[in-house]
């Protein structure tokens, strides 16, 4: 057995807290018919069988019955807290239905089902990953269900096992896969439920129905104990800027929630960037404002905050971007020696995009350049923001120290906070949230349902207030173009400019740049007052205020 530590014993014995109509027998309470969020004819189109369907709501009820039957799970895609929480939840909630019912677990992601890779989730082995971080109970993997083929060899495993129905524990694209294969199994009349849970620490997983996705709380309050550690460092030592890149490639959720729990300096919002058009010019002068005047009252020091995905929503880097692609796309770029490519791209980008390439610096230009994945696409993930622009306000402030408008100093620090928050123990929030979600998810097949998604509500309330049910996953689709073909997909929820948490942020954010009004989270508390142990994301308390 693995040597655990005091802290990973003493969580073992959390017992997490249910909403209260899932503390026993349910009855089912089916709301209006619904539709998709976009293209409501293409998605009805593409899931004649799954479309329309109500949002569900769980009450208390009276016990009937249940037969035997047995269930699979999936994790699927970028780790996040509480994944271990949601199969335990689906554990014990099968196991209250018929002590006979069966788990099993398709090693590393959807690739296990297409693979008939599987271990049965026994009780012995369920009670060594309670209230714990990660997903290595059985891994998690990318494989994208999308091919018939591949239904068709999971359909072969699953009735080899007796599996009724199939949970898919994943972020938007996941669950979207989750409703493609829902669709298809009903179209065939197989009899296999799916079942899908919302899952991304990124947080763009959210709408009216689903509050939060789990591991967000997590991670933000782990990243936020290190930014808050960074504040305290920094008005100590009084002598370097941090620059701190956090995970958010498609929205600036992270970035936003680490913000209001700690005041940096400086946080920077990439939907914000996109809707006032700025330019990296823009963003670098406004850093190297505050930077300035904090040096004018004495403070060479200071925090800040960039999302992953920044770079993709300056309106100028993005239209580079899209050409970049198609310049490096042709065979001519491909036949190209790799020391003459960026003058080959300078030769073919239009004035404009040529202007931004040349402002930009060298390794930086050289990554654009250079740097393809294997569709011939820029790998702008690669990119090293916070050094990117912490090189440029260097630059910057050279040019305002000349002009006589800045008499400071400037050095900085650079970190990217990324993988640490991934498999974090998840805190009581996540736990309890992802136990419920998996216990609920457990009611919704014994409901009979299918193509629909684990909801938990009412998340600011005490647990037993928390509301349980189930939302179809077409209502949250509408189309979008991937790899140059319009797709189903599930809407990305991206930070709300008009939004009660940016609204409370903008509000305050030019007291913090000046003044040091740095929070100190600390570390994630799992027992004690509840104000301290049980407190929600700060988002999501302005959200439901």
């Amino acid at each position: 057995m693995a040597v655990k530590s005091n802290l990973q014993k003493a969580r073992a014995g959390y017992q997490p807290k249910l909403p209260k109509a899932l503390q026993g027998p349910v009855k089912v309470i089916e709301g209006e018919k619904t539709q998709s969020v976009g293209d409501q004819t293409e998605i009805n189109g593409l899931f004649p069988n799954t479309y329309g369907m109500p949002v569900v709501e769980f009450a208390q009820g009276e016990k009937n019955e249940s037969v035997q039957f047995n269930i699979g799970v999936i994790l699927s895609g970028g780790q996040a807290p509480g994944g271990h929480n949601v199969i335990s939840g689906l554990y014990d909630g099968i196991k209250s239905l018929n002590p006979n019912n069966k788990l099993y677990g398709f090693l590393m992601g959807p690739g296990g089902l297409v693979d008939h890779k599987y271990i049965e989730i026994t009780s012995e082995l369920m009670d060594e990953y309670r209230n714990t971080g990660g997903f290595d109970i059985i891994g998690s993997g990318r494989t994208k269900l999308e091919e018939v083929d591949q239904f068709e060899k999971g359909i072969v495993i699953l009735r080899k096992l007796g599996i009724k129905a199939l949970v898919i524990i994943g972020g938007d694209d996941s669950n979207t896969n989750a409703c493609v294969l829902a669709e298809y199994y009903a179209a065939k009349n197989y009899g296999v439920q799916v079942i899908g849970c919302p899952k991304t620490i990124d947080g763009d997983l959210k709408n009216e129905q689903i509050e939060a996705s789990f591991g967000f709380d997590t991670a933000c309050k782990t990243y936020s104990e290190l930014i808050g550690n960074i504040g305290r460092d920094c008005n100590s030592a009084r002598k370097y800027w941090h620059f701190i890149k956090l995970m958010g490639r498609s929205a600036s959720h992270i970035a936003l929630e680490c913000a209001l729990q700690t005041q940096p300096n400086v946080c920077l919002i990439s939907e914000e960037v996109a809707a006032k058009e700025q330019s990296l010019d823009d963003i670098v002068s406004y850093i190297a404002g505050i930077v300035a005047a904090r040096a004018g009252q004495g403070d060479n020091f200071g925090t800040v905050l960039i999302p992953e995905g920044l770079i993709e929503f300056i309106p100028a880097i993005k239209k580079l971007i899209a050409e970049l692609n198609d310049v490096l796309a042709t065979d001519e770029a491909k036949a190209v020696a790799r020391e003459d490519q960026i003058e080959y791209v300078k030769a073919h980008l239009c004035k404009a995009n040529l202007a931004t390439f040349s402002s930009l610096p060298a390794d930086v230009a050289s990554q654009l350049a250079l740097d393809r994945d294997p569709h011939g696409n820029v790998q702008v993930s690669l990119i090293e923001t916070e050094k990117l622009l912490s090189k440029m306000v260097a630059a910057k402030l050279a040019g305002m120290k000349k002009e006589g408008k800045y008499v400071g100093k400037f050095a900085a620090q650079h970190h990217f906070f990324g993988y640490e928050g991934r498999c974090a123990a998840p805190s009581n929030f996540d736990a309890d949230y992802c136990y419920s979600l998996g216990f609920n998810a457990s009611r919704l097949i014994a409901a009979g349902k299918t193509g629909y998604m684990s909801v938990i509500r009412n998340t600011t309330a005490p647990a037993s207030e928390w509301i349980a049910g189930g939302v179809p996953i077409t209502m949250m689709m509408n189309l979008e173009k991937r790899a140059g073909k319009m797709k189903p997909v599930i809407r990305k929820a991206l930070v709300e400019l008009e939004g009660k948490p940016f609204k409370f942020f903008a509000a305050h954010r030019e007291e913090w740049a000046l003044s040091t009004s740095y929070l100190y989270p600390g570390s994630i508390q799992y027992w004690g007052p509840s104000e301290v142990c049980d407190q929600t994301t700060k988002t999501l308390q302005l959200e439901q205020e």
